[in-house]
């Protein structure tokens, strides 16, 4: 059994003993640490708290847990029931909510799930925020409400159309274009909430001919989730005995997004950003950021045209954060996350459907000839596993100072920047280990910089 507090909520196994993974007991405590939270710092007159949850099969025993914490709680809910995580962030401030629950794991196994917490602008609450509601569980320094001020359940599922109508209203979103395009294009849903939104979005851009895999959300998971090249062969193949212009892969909750390219051959999740960026910055002109381990294919694309690149922490609320400070028009993460302000500042494999059907269809390329366009990188990504009683912090610093002649960033972990490829070492917050991503030109250059990087770590431990 495993139970994760972090940045990005509470994640944990599903059964076992409090404490040791998300029972029932877990959920209703943190559940309650975070009304109570709410509570303390909202804005809002109202007592509305949005919950929207994916398709896994914990998901009803856990809304049923997380609705009623929260009515007991003296807050009223808006149940949106099946929804993707940045359809529940839209909900959060269309129902001018106090604050939102999405009850997934993201691209975690089947026997996982979670509690992402949201603040009244619908977006995740930075560590600080985050550090308050687990001191809050911890004590467990919450007050539940009496009987005559126990809030009161509403339904409402109409957010997954106001979702698609506000992609759609996007003025970068050309549906005439996609639509005389023509194109066929495969989805793989991983058997949750995509099923149901992608192809209604597709449909709604004027997408015709849509062949879906596991588009059903049955919570049973066809592969393991996590949109990688090695779990998406189904759908590689599926692209290619259906001569599909493209495919869309998308995680449970639908804020990441992998594409597979014509002939069925792994577009890249580091491209995903990359290639939406390029679009908007043709249009819009401006600033853009992604995290530290993103490729640096985004700020080659940057410059290119007359922008301004930022890196920041690894995590989603750090992207938005620094996203703000920069005035930045398009941002996110490696892993297929596309961060667009101009609908809201969380990742979105909607917005990132839509803005690359429309570049699609206005190029005149196919996929695979897109992606040749773009500076080539590959990313290696290993770790190195570490004796408990080994100051993990120490060592980064030790390698902070071997390569101090380099450009160095330590915002998280440590991040060297060599002229043609760099390298960032990060402590895991679960176990003693280093992570280590590395980009270069080709794959052989990155193992060969992860590998050097690895023998000097492992000197400084002897």
């Amino acid at each position: 059994m495993a139970l994760i507090k972090s940045i990005s909520g509470i994640r944990g196994t599903i059964g076992g003993v409090p404490g040791e993974g998300l029972t029932p007991l877990d959920v209703v405590k943190f559940t309650a640490a975070f009304a109570t939270f709410i509570a303390k710092n909202t804005t809002k007159t109202s007592r509305t708290i949005v919950v929207g949850r994916d398709a896994r099969l914990s998901g009803g025993m856990v809304r049923d847990l997380v609705v009623g914490t929260l009515t007991g709680m003296g807050f009223d809910v808006v149940d949106i029931d099946l929804a993707s995580t940045p359809t529940t962030e839209l909900a959060v401030t269309g129902e001018g909510a106090c604050g939102g629950l999405i009850l997934t794991a993201s691209h975690n196994p089947i026997q996982w799930n979670a509690l992402k917490l949201l603040n009244e602008r619908g977006e995740f609450l930075d560590a600080e925020e985050g550090a308050e509601v687990l001191k809050i569980a911890a004590e467990e320094d919450f007050d539940f409400a009496g009987v005559h001020e126990l809030g009161h359940v509403y339904v409402n599922t109409t957010y997954v159309r106001r979702h698609i109508e506000q992609v759609l209203a996007l003025p970068l979103v050309d549906v005439e274009a996609i639509r005389r395009a023509d194109f066929i294009v495969a989805v793989d849903a991983v058997n949750s909430v995509g099923g149901v939104i992608v192809p209604q979005l597709l449909k709604a851009l004027g997408v015709n001919k849509i062949v879906e895999l596991n588009c059903e959300p049955t919570g049973h998971f066809a592969h393991t989730p996590e949109p990688i090249p090695e779990n998406l062969t189904s759908i590689a193949d599926v692209v290619r005995e259906s001569r599909a212009d493209v495919g869309f892969v998308v995680d449970p909750d639908v804020d990441r997004l992998a594409i597979i390219s014509d002939g069925g051959a792994f577009f890249g999740e580091e491209y995903t950003l990359v290639s939406v960026a390029d679009y908007v910055l043709q249009h819009t002109p401006g600033n853009t950021v992604s995290n530290l381990s993103s490729s640096r294919a985004l700020r080659d694309v940057t410059v290119a045209h007359g922008g301004c690149y930022n890196a920041a922490a690894v995590g989603e609320v750090n992207v938005t954060t620094k996203m703000k400070e920069t005035g930045a028009v398009i941002g996110g993460e490696g892993n297929g996350g596309v961060i667009y302000p101009a609908l809201h500042y969380g990742r979105d494999a909607m917005v990132g459907i839509a803005l690359f059907l429309t570049l699609l269809a206005k190029s005149g390329k196919t996929v695979s000839e897109l992606r040749k366009q773009y500076p080539a990188y590959e990313i290696y990504k290993t770790k190195i596993e570490l004796t408990p009683d080994i100051d993990v912090d120490a060592i980064l610093a030790a390698v902070k100072d071997k390569f101090a002649s380099e450009k160095i960033t330590d915002i998280d972990g440590v991040k060297i920047d060599f002229a043609e490829a760099w390298v960032h070492l990060r402590k895991s917050n679960t176990e003693p280990i280093i992570r280590i991503y590395a980009e270069a030109h080709t794959l052989d250059e990155a193992k060969t910089l992860a590998a050097k990087i690895k023998a000097v770590i492992d000197s400084m431990v002897k």
